[in-house]
């Protein structure tokens, strides 16, 4: 059994991680590892940390952010690469870690790797679906165009669109590759759909997302899943045209149609004027030539029908023999009628007499004067019945009415505006005063406040109070 030895130097936690880390930088500067990605993080802060792997081990790496800003792929779990960077340690977990400083796709095989599996996810969302798909407007009024400014793509565009039907055109221009490219065309579409249709910026009504030919990690930010998810998203109809003919993207197949070259999108977003105007004067020349065919067999329908028909003097023959016997009638039948009107006449005449027609008279005179007697008899009897009624409400009026009351002694007393006082507590001092009784009415002026109490009595009956002005009399 070894022995522990003893005489080796002591060494702090610290130390020991701080000697492991010079050893493991020394020893390796710089690197180039190829595996695949695990578990890949992107940090707020901008860092990405990921683990690097094969079939029997794996390596932390971690991306500052000002490597990760140059990273032209994004990192995704499953992509193989090759990246170079410097080995370390990191003493509070006691491991070792890959800083990196490139990050290539490990050859052509693992990109369309990627791609081949992110074209599997979205055709299982359905983003691929041709139900999805919208047409084409036949002619849009403004069409927007995502691209380069600065590059041929653009200028093939206008130039095409020029040749067969010019229209307005709107440039969002945003990068067509590197870091942020995809964001900026995905923020591109995005925008083009928030623009409102009639505003000061018309929406366009066609989209056309264009680039020029390149390689696939050229071509790979138009298969970045924001760029395919805007385009699967958008309500304005979209054209791609990215790459050439042999070059294939996921955007294409999110768009609603997919164009070989730019210059075909130009070709597919509006037909030839030249040829709408060619088709307008066939089709005006065609139907000009209809209508004269029609007018001519209408011309000549209406000869055919002309020919068939009778002349005016065939037509009006038997109406006019008709007329010719009727108006030789017409003299013997105006006489006979005052013949036969003349003997009725005569007949009716023959029954009436100056007897006949007094008698009439004499018995209208006598039913006259049956009615007459009715009436006045109905009239005696009515005016009767209303006096009767009269009388017994005047007596019934006399036995309610206060007169009565004023006949047995009692008086009325009134106020100044002629209302009734019921009550001694109504009575002011000083108001002027209105007594009726049965024969007349006599004005009087109150000397103290009416009260609600019981007056003096002397021996039960109640005391006379006398006024000492000159003409005023009592009032009881």
């Amino acid at each position: 059994m070894n022995e522990p030895r003893l005489n080796l130097p002591e060494l702090t936690v610290s130390e020991l991680s701080t000697q492991l880390k010079r050893t493991i930088e020394d020893a390796y500067g710089y690197v180039r590892v190829r595996g695949e990605l695990g578990k890949v993080s992107y940090h707020s802060n901008g860092h990405v940390y990921f683990d690097l792997k094969d079939d029997r081990s794996c390596i932390a790496g971690v991306i500052w952010r000002s490597t990760a800003t140059r990273i032209k792929i994004r990192l995704e779990a499953g992509l193989e690469v090759v990246t170079t960077g410097r080995l370390t340690t990191y003493p509070g977990r006691s491991q070792y870690q890959l800083i990196v400083e490139t990050v290539e796709p490990a050859g052509l095989g693992a990109l369309m790797a990627l791609l081949e599996e992110r074209r599997k996810k979205f055709i299982a969302e359905g983003l691929f679906d041709e139900a999805r798909k919208q047409l084409l407007p036949y002619l849009p009024n403004v069409i927007g165009v995502i691209t380069s400014p600065t590059g041929a793509v653009i200028r093939d565009i206008l130039h095409r669109l020029a040749d067969r039907f010019p229209r307005h055109v709107l440039l969002w221009p945003v990068k067509v590759q590197g870091e942020g490219s995809a964001a900026e065309v995905a923020a591109a579409i995005e925008g083009f759909n928030l623009l409102v249709e009639d505003g000061l910026l018309p929406r366009p009504h066609l989209l056309i997302v264009a680039r020029g030919g390149g390689s696939l990690e050229d071509l790979w930010s138009f298969n970045e899943e924001i760029v395919v998810r805007a385009a699967a998203a958008s309500m304005v109809p979209l054209i791609s045209a990215v790459g050439h003919e042999t070059d294939v993207t996921l955007i294409d197949f999110a768009a609603d149609r997919r164009a070989p070259t730019p210059t075909a999108a130009a070709e597919m977003a509006v037909p030839v004027r030249a040829e709408l105007l060619a088709d307008i004067d066939s089709l005006a020349r065609r139907a000009f030539s209809s209508w004269r065919r029609n007018q001519e067999a209408r011309r000549g329908e209406l000869r055919s029908a002309a020919r068939a028909l009778p002349g005016a003097d065939e037509v009006l023959a038997l109406p006019r023999q008709r007329l010719d016997h009727a108006a030789a009638a017409l003299a013997r039948a105006l006489r006979a009628n005052a013949q036969v009107h003349r003997v009725s006449y005569s007949r009716i005449g023959g029954r009436l007499s100056p007897h006949l027609l007094r008698g009439g008279v004499e018995r209208r005179r006598e039913r006259i004067g049956v009615y007459a007697k009715r009436a006045e008899r109905a009239m005696v009897n009515f005016v009767a019945a209303r006096r009767a009624r009269f009388e017994r409400d005047g007596q019934l009026l006399t036995a309610f009415s206060y007169r009565g009351v004023l006949a047995r002694g009692f008086a009325l007393v009134r106020d100044g505006a002629g209302q009734p006082l019921r009550s001694a507590a109504a009575i002011a001092a000083g108001m002027p005063l209105e007594i009726e009784f049965s024969d007349g009415r006599v004005g009087a002026r109150a000397e103290g406040a009416g009260s609600s109490e019981k007056p003096e009595t002397d021996s039960g009956k109640p005391r006379t109070r006398r006024s000492g002005g000159p003409g005023q009399g009592t009032l009881f």
